[in-house]
C-alpha cells in the first residue's frame, strides 16, 4: 500500500505530494528517535517498539514471566478476561520528560492508582523532587525579550524599540529545555541558593488537577531576577539510596556528570524582570496544570513569614503564559537571541551602508526581519517588506507603529510569485535584501528559499539590482562528538539483557532511503572536535536566478587528527557584501585540539555516518570522500560519505 504525504517544501516554498511506502513513518520515527539514548520510552504506544519488546523478552527467556501489552496504560483492562488478571502491587514506569510532567505523567499515574494498582503499592521510581534556582542572565533573557537596537545614521543615533505589548508579553508556555551543562558560568549570575520546589510520591494516589507551590527565597546577591533554572531528581527506592539526578555542574561539582539527551534542564522566564536585594525575602511560586509549569515572583511583605502565605493566594497562581504580542509565535527563542546579537546586527548595518544610496528603492524578503527598519534609518529612499504570513505582518505593523515608521515602510502580505507592480507602486527594486531568515526552515540550506523568492520577483528588479546577501556557500567539516554520538550508538547488552533486536531495528531504519539525511542539532549544546579543516563545498549566486540544472560536487577531505569520525557537520555562510560574511555554523576553532565554537542562534546539520554503529572496531580513516548534490527543482540536498 502506498501513502501520499503532502508537505510544504521549506527551500522552494512549493507544496509537494510524496509517495511513500506504508512503513515510511516508522522508519523515520525509529531512525530519528532517542531510543538508543533512553532505551525504552514507555509513555508512548508505538508498534515497532512493542514488537521489539516481545522479541527481546523471548530472546532473554522471559516469555513465561513477562507479558507485553501494546496499549496505552489508560486503555488496559483488569479482570479475569482483561489484559491483567488482577491489580498490580508494584508500579514501574518511565513517564518523564525534562520538565518532569510534560509527557502526561500526572494523569497517567492518577489513572493507574485508580484502576491498575492496589492500595499501598510500591512505585519504582518512588518519588521525584523538583529543584529551582533564581538567576540573572542577559544571554538567556535575550531568548524572550527584544532589546533596543542602536543605529548610527547620517542624522544622528536612531534607537529601534520593541512595542510595549512585546515588552510586557509573558511569552509562550512551552518550557525551554537545554543542555545547561554547556552554559558557561560567565553567562549567568546565581541570585539564590538551590531550593526544593515540590515533590511527588508516586507510591500514593497522584493528583493531576492544577495547583501551585510556594517557597520563600532569600537572595544571596542583589541583581535582576529574570530566569528560574529548574531540574529534578528521582529516588528509585523509598529510602532514597538509589538516586538519579539532573543537577547541573555547579550544583554537584564533585560528582561525574551523566550525559543525557532525553532529560536535560529547564529554563523558565519570569513574566517580567524583577530587581532583588540581597537578604530581602521573596516568594517564588510554581503553578502547574497537567502538563506544564510556570513561575512568578512576589516580594514578601514586611514582617511576613511563610505561615502568613494565605493572603498571597489570590496573586500567587497567575495564568499560564500566553503570547499576546504574536512575536513569540513568529520567532522562536534562538531567533530572539539572533536578533539581540549586536555584533551580527553591526555586520548587517555595515553591509547596508556599502550598498544603499539616497535614491535606493529597497525590498526585504525575510520573515519578520528588522532589516527594513535598518535600511530606512541608513538612508534608503523607499522601503518595502514582503511578509509571507499574517503573523509576521502583524508583528511588523506593531514595530513600525512603536517607532513611528508606519508611513515610511510599506508591508506587503503576499507570496513572492504573487507580487504585482501595484504592490511596489510601479517602482523597480534597486536593492533586494534578506538575512535570510524564514520560520519554516529546519536545516541550514532551507533558508535558500530567499534564492527562489529572488527568482520569483526578478521581473520587479532593476537591471542593475544589488542583492544582499550576494551569495551563500555550504560548508562541511568531519567531527568527533563528545556525547551526541550516543543517540546512534548500539546498546548491545543493558543490565544483563540482550537488546540487540532493538539495535538491529534502529540500524535498519538508519539505512532506509529517507533516513540517510542530515538532521538539525544546536551544536553549542553538543561539544565536538574537528577532525578535518572546514571546507566550502557548494556556492549559490543570488545575483542570478536559480538555474535549471542541479549543482553538485564531489571530493575528499583529509583528516588531520586522530579520533572517531562520527559524522559531518554542514552549515551555511552568507556573503553580505565585500569582505563581510555571516556564518550559521562554525565561528572559530579555539585550539590545536580542534575544539569548535558554533553559532548559538542556529541549528547546524549533522550527517551521522552509518559506520558510527561499528565505530569501536574501525581503524582511524585517513580521509573521507563526499558527494553532495543540490537539486534546484526540489531544493533538496543529497549527500553521501565514505570513510577511506
Amino acid at each position: 500500500m502506498k501513502i501520499f504525504c503532502g508537505r510544504a517544501n521549506p527551500t522552494t516554498g512549493s507544496m509537494e505530494w510524496l509517495e511513500e511506502g506504508e512503513d515510511y513513518d516508522y522508519h523515520q520515527e525509529i531512525a530519528r528517535s532517542r531510543y538508543a539514548d533512553m532505551l525504552h520510552d514507555k509513555d508512548r504506544v508505538f508498534k515497532p517498539m512493542a514488537n521489539a519488546a516481545v522479541k527481546i523478552v523471548e530472546k532473554n527467556g522471559f516469555s513465561d514471566k513477562i507479558k507485553v501489552i501494546n496499549k496505552h496504560s489508560t486503555e488496559v483492562t483488569v479482570g479475569p478476561d482483561g489484559d491483567m488478571q488482577c491489580r498490580a502491587n508494584i508500579l514501574v514506569t518511565e513517564l518523564f520528560d525534562t520538565e518532569l510532567i510534560g509527557e502526561g505523567a500526572l494523569p497517567t499515574y492518577e489513572h493507574a492508582h485508580r484502576n491498575l494498582v492496589q492500595e499501598g503499592c510500591e512505585a519504582v521510581p518512588h518519588r521525584a523532587t523538583v529543584y529551582v534556582q533564581l538567576v540573572e542572565s542577559r544571554r538567556m533573557w535575550s531568548w524572550k525579550k527584544l532589546f533596543p537596537v542602536h543605529v548610527e545614521a547620517e542624522d544622528g543615533e536612531k534607537i529601534l524599540v520593541p512595542p510595549s505589548e512585546m515588552e510586557n508579553c509573558p511569552g509562550v508556555p512551552s518550557v525551554c529545555d537545554i543542555q545547561l551543562n554547556q552554559m558557561p558560568s560567565s553567562d549567568f549570575s546565581t541570585l539564590s541558593d538551590v531550593v526544593t520546589m515540590f515533590s511527588v510520591d508516586f507510591s500514593k494516589p497522584v493528583q493531576s488537577a492544577s495547583t501551585y507551590y510556594r517557597v520563600q527565597l532569600e537572595p544571596v546577591k542583589s541583581g535582576k531576577a529574570q530566569i528560574v533554572l529548574s531540574w529534578w531528581d528521582i529516588d528509585m527506592d523509598p529510602l532514597g539510596m538509589i538516586n538519579c539526578t539532573m543537577a547541573p555542574y555547579w550544583v554537584k561539582p564533585t560528582s561525574a556528570l551523566q550525559w543525557r539527551d532525553h532529560w536535560m534542564q529547564c529554563v523558565y522566564f519570569l513574566p517580567r524582570e524583577e530587581p532583588v536585594v540581597q537578604g530581602e525575602k521573596l516568594y517564588l511560586t510554581a503553578c502547574r496544570d497537567e502538563y506544564s509549569v510556570w513561575y512568578s515572583l512576589q516580594k514578601a511583605r514586611e514582617g511576613e513569614n511563610e505561615a502568613d502565605g494565605e493572603e498571597h493566594k489570590a496573586d500567587a497562581c497567575v495564568e499560564s503564559p500566553v503570547c499576546r504580542c504574536r512575536a513569540h509565535l513568529l520567532w522562536n527563542r534562538p531567533r530572539f537571541g539572533e536578533l539581540n546579537d549586536q555584533s551580527r546586527t553591526r555586520q548587517y548595518i555595515s553591509s547596508l551602508r556599502k550598498v544603499l544610496k539616497t535614491d535606493s528603492v529597497c525590498l526585504c524578503i525575510s520573515d519578520g526581519s528588522l532589516l527594513p527598519v535598518l535600511a530606512h534609518y541608513l538612508g534608503a529612499k523607499q522601503v518595502f517588506t514582503l511578509e509571507n504570513s499574517g503573523v509576521s505582518c502583524s508583528v511588523m505593523e506593531k514595530f513600525l507603529k512603536a517607532n513611528h515608521l508606519e508611513d515610511k515602510i510599506k508591508i506587503i502580505e503576499a507570496r513572492p510569485e504573487l507580487l504585482k507592480p501595484s504592490h511596489l507602486e510601479d517602482k523597480k527594486i534597486s536593492v533586494l535584501v534578506g538575512e535570510p531568515f524564514f520560520t519554516t526552515s529546519l536545516l541550514p540550506w532551507h533558508n535558500l528559499y530567499f534564492w527562489y523568492a529572488r527568482t520569483a520577483v526578478s521581473t520587479h528588479l532593476a537591471s542593475n539590482v544589488t542583492v544582499l546577501p550576494q551569495s551563500a556557500s555550504l560548508h562541511m567539516m568531519i567531527v568527533e562528538f563528545q556525547d551526541l554520538w550516543r543517540i546512534r550508538s548500539p546498546c548491545g547488552t543493558c543490565e544483563g539483557f540482550d537488546v540487540q533486536t532493538m539495535d538491529d531495528m534502529i540500524k535498519d531504519s538508519l539505512n532506509f532511503r529517507e533516513s540517510k539525511e542530515a538532521e538539525p542539532h544546536p551544536l553549542w549544546e553538543y561539544p565536538c572536535k574537528s577532525l578535518s579543516d572546514p571546507q566550502e563545498v557548494l556556492t549559490f549566486d543570488f545575483t542570478k536566478t536559480v538555474p535549471q540544472h542541479c549543482l553538485g560536487t564531489e571530493g575528499s577531505v583529509k583528516l588531520l587528527r586522530k579520533g572517531k569520525s562520527h559524522g559531518a557537520v554542514l552549515w551555511m555562510q552568507y556573503h553580505l557584501a565585500a569582505d563581510i560574511s555571516v556564518s550559521t555554523g562554525l565561528m572559530q576553532m579555539s585550539n590545536e585540539k580542534g575544539n569548535c565554537e558554533w553559532n548559538p542562534h542556529c541549528k547546524q546539520a549533522v550527517y551521522f555516518f552509518s559506520s558510527v554503529i561499528e565505530s569501536e572496531i574501525l581503524s582511524d580513516p585517513a580521509a573521507v570522500t563526499y558527494t553532495i548534490n543540490f537539486d534546484t527543482k526540489t531544493g533538496e540536498i543529497a549527500m553521501d560519505f565514505k570513510l577511506l
